[in-house]
């Protein structure tokens, strides 16, 4: 993963700070009162789960759409085969959508006068943080397995639907990490600190 992921991450952080900037002039023009940092944290913690899953899901569907490009240049009969297998790191991106948005609505940040304490913000933003790293990492995980399903796919075509099974055990990771940080997300929303 070398330079391209540093320049990745790199951009990740800009985009971060940028947010989180942005977050608090938006607050300010709006004339929302801000008497904590938990919107920001809110406004952070929400980025970052999108920017890390989005990253994650590009890096992996790198990987196994560059292996599928070499086994599709000499079998290109086995697209339909081969097409989930390329796009299965693609749901840690949706995933990480989903969770941003709900930490969003979820946390009252949009309401006008809505009072986030820091705590909250923070608890938020470390949702954010955690669910946001595994889904890049089972992303990337995920494009490496789904390189070797195709290589299986490639060399006998009959085994496509074991050879599924093989990216398709990372995706459980994915999925624990979305239900868990939906369940965190609705347990802070609603619990008063």
């Amino acid at each position: 993963m070398g330079l391209e992921s540093l320049w990745s991450v790199l951009a990740g952080i800009v985009v971060v700070v940028a947010s989180a900037v942005g977050g608090s002039f938006a607050f300010k023009l709006s004339g929302t009162p801000m008497s904590s940092l938990g919107p920001l944290f809110v406004f952070i913690g929400a980025v970052v789960v999108v920017v890390l899953g989005g990253i994650g899901s590009a890096v992996g569907i790198r990987i196994s759409g560059s292996q599928a490009a070499g086994v599709l240049s000499e079998k290109p009969e086995l697209f339909g085969k081969m097409f989930v297998m390329m796009a299965l790191p693609g749901t840690q991106g949706f995933y990480s959508f989903v969770c941003g948005i709900m930490m969003i609505v979820l946390s009252g940040v949009l309401n006008k006068g809505a009072v986030i304490s820091s705590a909250k913000g923070l608890s938020l933003m470390a949702v954010g943080v955690g669910v946001g790293l595994v889904e890049a990492v089972s992303a990337v995980l995920q494009g490496q397995s789904a390189a070797a399903a195709v290589n299986l796919t490639g060399r006998q075509p009959a085994t496509s639907g074991q050879a599924l099974l093989v990216p398709g055990l990372v995706e459980t990771y994915a999925v624990v990490a979305l239900v868990s940080g939906i369940l965190f997300i609705l347990w802070i929303s609603q619990v008063a600190f």
